[in-house]
């Protein structure tokens, strides 16, 4: 198997065969470096959306839009299926990289935190990696400038040149399907921190309702967030006792939290919009099934929430 982020670059040659097919941009970053825009100052697309997930995966992913429906009103979904989920959600995938560069700042993911590896999360998984080109994705509506990929190349211990970056909105196509892609990471980023041995987790498949475009990046980051907090199903194949897996189930699901019960644009306004205020145990699907694939036993905790989610998909406000 490639590192992870050579599976990535294998996707980029791809979609750098394809930009105008892709609505998607390349340009070359002063000093090295490149980044490819996916929603900023091109549309990008569903499919642009479909394959900034894939990079996010490490490709180690099957990544599609399928047709679903929330409380009777048809919504686009995006399933995720995976036979390597810690490797893909949380050493690729895991929005875990705050990147701050004077007045820049962005959210990384993707196989570039597996080269920099300076997240603890790494030292619960065990994987890093070294390499000699990274890629990642960003989520913003800046591009980076050539000290922001300076910054990065030197965290990744490779050359600015190496570096490669896809940027998009979070209101816009692309960069609402790859949030949305999330719905298995979510899941095993929440057993992770409930101190659960990722390791048992074969394969999962998830899948989350895609929202409208919002009107800015706010209103976006409560859409897309109720799209996972509230609508997002997700099934992992674990192997292991069944008694640990009943009793952590009922932790993993967003109703675990006390700030469960509204759209997360209320709950953001009312911690001022910080995301740290925010309960963390809120971030995780809606929906968790374990099935143990050594006993046949199956577990599952949580519900989704239409009315919720018909709220913050198609109320006028939701989107000002």
């Amino acid at each position: 198997m490639l590192s992870l982020n050579g599976r990535a670059q294998a996707v980029v040659a791809t979609l750098l065969a394809r930009t105008e097919e892709l609505k998607i941009a390349s340009e070359p970053v002063e000093g090295g470096g490149r980044v490819i825009d996916c929603g900023i100052g091109v549309r990008g697309g569903l499919l642009a959306g479909v394959e900034l997930a894939r990079v996010c995966l490490a490709d180690l992913a099957d990544v599609r839009i399928v047709p679903g429906e929330v409380n009777g009103q048809t919504f686009p979904h995006v399933q995720v299926v995976t036979d390597h989920p810690a490797r893909a959600c949380l050493a690729s995938q895991y929005a875990g990289w705050a990147i701050s560069e004077g007045k820049y700042f962005a959210m990384g993911s993707g196989p570039m935190r597996a080269a920099s590896g300076v997240e603890t999360l790494f030292d619960t998984i065990g994987y890093r990696e070294q390499v000699d080109s990274v890629v990642g994705v960003l989520e913003g509506r800046k591009k980076p400038n050539p000290a922001v990929v300076a910054k990065i190349a030197q965290a990744c211990k490779v050359k600015p040149d190496a570096v490669t970056l896809l940027i998009a909105p979070t209101a816009s196509l692309a960069g609402g399907v790859q949030i949305v892609a999330r719905s298995v990471e979510t899941a095993l980023h929440k057993l992770a921190e409930l101190g659960f041995d990722v390791s048992r987790i074969e394969s999962a498949n998830g899948s989350a309702p895609l929202p409208p475009v919002a009107s800015n990046d706010l209103a976006a980051i409560g859409r897309t967030n109720d799209a996972i907090l509230y609508g997002a199903r997700v099934t992992l194949f674990v192997t292991g006792d069944d008694d640990s897996l009943a009793a952590i189930g009922p932790k993993v699901p967003s109703n675990a939290s006390r700030d469960y019960g509204e759209p997360f644009a209320a709950i953001f306004a009312r911690y001022k919009n910080d995301f740290y205020a925010v309960d963390p145990h809120l971030f995780s699907p809606a929906e968790v099934v374990l099935q143990n694939i050594e006993t046949g036993r199956i577990h599952a905790f949580g519900k989704t929430a239409p009315d919720i989610l018909v709220h913050s998909f198609t109320m006028p406000n939701a989107a000002s």
